[in-house]
């Protein structure tokens, strides 16, 4: 294929741009050809031996975020967050974004969103069948975290189930529908584990406990790289992340909640070592930092290619 010399010049200027869309659609007819850049619904970096992939599973506007987030804040302190970090106060995106990881032997899925056709979606864009699964690890119980387990029927035919002993035996207990209909069909299936337990061999469960009773984060660690999948441990990254101690409203444990995110960033800041939040902005993956009282999220760009 030969390129004019403005084509070629709009190719080198476009490649930057790649790394953060990395799939093209061509668009061909007789008369015209397009290329329309769109932003796949997954992104891949690798830590260590481990190829590790979020899968963009759904989004949705939220409208009134002081309502979620900043409860114990007022107005006017959350307005003020919002301007210094150039977003509106009136509403946000809230992102659900499951995570892969691939060892060697092995493809875990860690959370499924809302739904099945959302993570199956994002799978397959990434290249994998739902049937390729060996493992699911739930952090928690939320709907928005099991609501892809199960379909008509389950949703990973050929997958075991892992999630925390405290967390399951909650809702076992709750009479939630949610539970009821997505988790407890896979009981007979599923491995409990607590804190300092592996999920398979680099990869080791830590208690995160107050977003729910039993919430649980993982520790990736592979030929000298970590990573930590943080699930709701912090679920905005200025309302939550900046202001550890302002309040959510999903937060079963308020007080307990903000003491765990400060413990969790606390290691993640000190350890150096990125995180992916579940509900951070698309890809999810960063970096935290100190910031006075608080802590600021800093995006990963090309560290982990």
């Amino acid at each position: 294929m030969k390129l004019s010399r403005r084509q070629a010049l709009g190719a080198a200027a476009a490649a930057p741009a790649a790394l953060a869309m990395p799939q093209i659609v061509r668009a061909q007819s007789a008369e015209t050809e397009q290329e329309v850049p769109m932003i796949a619904p997954y992104r891949s970096v690798n830590v260590g031996d481990f190829k590790v992939t979020t899968l963009l599973a759904a989004h949705r506007p939220m409208d009134d975020p002081h309502g979620t987030f900043g409860l114990n804040a007022s107005d006017e302190d959350f307005a003020a967050a919002a301007e210094a970090n150039f977003i509106p106060a009136d509403s946000s995106v809230n992102f659900f974004t499951p995570v892969l990881v691939e060892t060697r032997s092995d493809k875990i899925l860690f959370d499924t969103g809302l739904s099945p056709e959302g993570v199956t979606a994002a799978l397959k864009a990434a290249g994998h069948a739902p049937e390729d699964i060996s493992t699911v690890v739930l952090t928690h119980m939320h709907p928005d975290h099991i609501g892809g387990l199960m379909g008509d029927s389950a949703t990973f035919t050929n997958a075991q189930y892992v999630t925390g002993k405290t967390e399951f035996d909650y809702w076992a207990g709750a009479e939630n529908e949610t539970f009821e209909t997505k988790m407890r069909p896979l009981e007979s299936k599923t491995t409990f584990v607590s804190e300092g337990d592996s999920v398979a061999s680099g990869i080791t469960a830590h208690d995160a406990f107050g977003h729910t009773p039993g919430h649980m984060v993982f520790r990736l660690e592979s030929a000298g790289q970590a990573l930590l999948l943080a699930a709701d441990t912090t679920n905005h990254y200025v309302f939550s992340l900046q202001h550890p101690d302002w309040e959510v409203r999903f937060d079963m444990d308020k007080a307990k909640a903000a003491e765990t995110r400060r413990r969790i960033l606390d290691m993640v800041a000190v350890d150096r070592i990125p995180m992916i939040g579940y509900h951070m902005p698309f890809p999810g993956i960063g970096y935290v930092e100190q910031n006075g009282s608080g802590y600021r999220f800093v995006p990963v760009s090309y560290q982990l290619m």
